[in-house]
């Protein structure tokens, strides 16, 4: 395993960060769950840990309950670093507001069994709140010492600035990371069908399209916590690049919406010949796309099994010349 270290946290962070909306965790946690469903969702966790993956990602709807009673009961809380999400919309209204966020962390850190959060991020924006409203409050959340570090997931690059110019000019901590989709496929539709009036949809920086947005992380040190790193399964392997049918089949209903377009199945046709080249998988020379970028990113997965743990682990020791890079990108016709 690769780690990293993030200015204000006092622990290394994996380079991979296990997902945790995963049907076992989801098991564990539902009303009806059994001793065998814990167990199961323990047995995962488990597994994930000794890979030397200690980086969690999850949110107010999702992983914090059989999370935090796993840390409790192994006794690792203070090896782990925990990210968890608020302000998440409902169906009745937008929640990126001060008394929302109060009240996400209070419920998170009950839930996850702990009195701080090692990354907190909102889930959502909503462009029509100042900056100044979330700039405040996560400032003082930081200042009681509930979280280290704060940022935003499917936040904007652009309002990332913005929210972190007002904090330089009062004084304040702002955004330091950020979690956007980002991967080798193109994002060409909102997986969810979010509301994006509010700047309540998802952001990726993914495709040719956002080529200035990663510039701007890689200029201004903000590393990138990338959701759908593979593409909810895209370049997992099971399809190829010539089996459409199959693909939909598949793929579930956000992959399809988000991911399902020609430039994609030419991606992953190129993923197939350098994995043939290189005797690797498919998902694994995407993954090491990820991590041949010019600035930070830590890819956030969730296997569910021991092979595609380790087959994800190694991935990052997979070299890319810049020419590959750009060719699996679409980038160049030819390498």
């Amino acid at each position: 395993m690769k780690y990293s270290h993030i200015d204000g946290l006092d622990k290394p962070i994996s380079k991979i960060v296990f997902g945790t909306a995963t049907p076992k965790l989801f098991a564990a946690a539902s009303d009806n769950a059994t001793e065998k469903d814990k167990a199961d969702a323990f047995a995962l966790l488990d597994e994930v840990y000794a890979s030397g993956i200690n980086t969690f990602d999850c949110a107010a709807h999702y992983g914090e309950e059989i999370l935090g009673e796993w840390m409790e009961v192994r006794g690792i809380r203070e090896k782990c670093v925990v990210i968890t999400k608020c302000a998440h919309p409902n169906k009745w209204r937008h929640r990126v507001t001060d008394f929302d966020i109060l009240s996400d962390i209070h419920d998170s850190l009950k839930k996850l069994r702990t009195d701080y959060v090692d990354i907190y991020m909102l889930h959502r924006d909503n462009r029509e709140v100042a900056v100044s409203v979330v700039a405040d409050v996560l400032n003082r959340l930081y200042s009681e010492g509930k979280i280290k570090l704060f940022g935003g997931s499917n936040w904007t690059h652009k309002r990332i600035e913005e929210l972190n110019g007002y904090a330089r000019e009062h004084n304040m901590q702002g955004f330091t990371v950020s979690s956007p989709n980002f991967g080798l496929a193109e994002q060409i539709a909102d997986p969810w069908l979010c509301d994006a009036h509010f700047g309540n949809g998802c952001v990726t920086i993914s495709g040719r399209d956002n080529a200035d947005a990663r510039k701007w992380y890689a200029e201004n040190k903000i590393p990138v916590f990338a959701y759908s790193s593979l593409a909810r399964g895209f370049f997992s392997g099971v399809f190829k690049s010539d089996e459409p049918e199959k693909a939909k089949a598949f793929l579930d209903e956000p992959g399809r919406i988000g991911y399902f377009c020609e430039d994609n199945f030419e991606k992953l046709r190129r993923c197939e010949i350098l994995a043939k080249e290189k005797n690797v998988t498919v998902a694994q020379i995407a993954i090491a796309w990820i991590y041949n970028r010019d600035f930070e990113v830590y890819a956030i997965s969730s296997p569910v099994t021991k092979e595609q743990l380790d087959a994800n682990i190694a991935a990052m020791d997979i070299e890319l010349s810049e020419n590959e890079g750009k060719w699996l990108n679409l980038e160049r016709s030819d390498v």
